[in-house]
């Protein structure tokens, strides 16, 4: 499991000073209130920032860090990932996982016949889809809907599937 969960990415200031738009990466947009430390992964190294006011408009939000207060200081952080620590994600209710725990999953049909690994989760509008390697080392695409992932469990890394047809094909 990964200690970094990314919540945004890092559009571009706002103003003169010192405040960043970020496109959220996370279900949650009011999270950023929940937020008082951050870290941003920038080209060179991982910045620790504290954040001293959040603002939303339309579906942006608009953080000010209190380590910055011109726009000269933040202009370099476009396309920077956002971070929190796992200890400071929000909780997860019953039966949610974050989409990075279940790279690396062992995929299997209802019967426990292998499929295969997940190797990523694509985020699309209407359901996430998982990219599945097969064990014949073809890449097959599952949605994540309840017609076809049946379980998913993290902490034992696996994902029982329903085959519907035309998937395997």
């Amino acid at each position: 499991m990964e200690d970094l969960l990314r919540i945004g990415v890092v559009t571009t200031t706002h103003g003169l000073k010192g405040e960043v738009k970020v496109f959220p990466t996370t279900d949650d947009i009011a999270r950023f209130k929940q937020c008082d430390e951050v870290l941003l992964q920038t080209k060179q190294k991982m910045l620790t920032l504290h954040v001293e006011r959040v603002k939303f408009f339309k579906n942006i939000v608009i953080l000010k860090f209190r380590e910055f207060n011109q726009i000269e200081e933040v202009e370099g952080f476009r396309k920077c990932d956002l971070m929190v620590t796992r200890e400071n994600a929000l909780p997860l209710a019953e039966g949610e996982y974050y989409l990075c725990d279940v790279i690396g999953a062992q995929v299997e049909t209802e019967e426990g016949q292998p499929i295969g690994t997940v190797t990523d989760v694509m985020e699309t509008g209407a359901n996430n889809v998982f990219v599945i390697e097969t064990e014949k080392g073809e890449e097959v695409l599952f949605p994540v809907i309840p017609d076809c992932i049946k379980k998913v469990d993290v902490k034992e890394k696996r994902v029982v599937a329903h085959i519907m047809k035309g998937l395997m094909e």
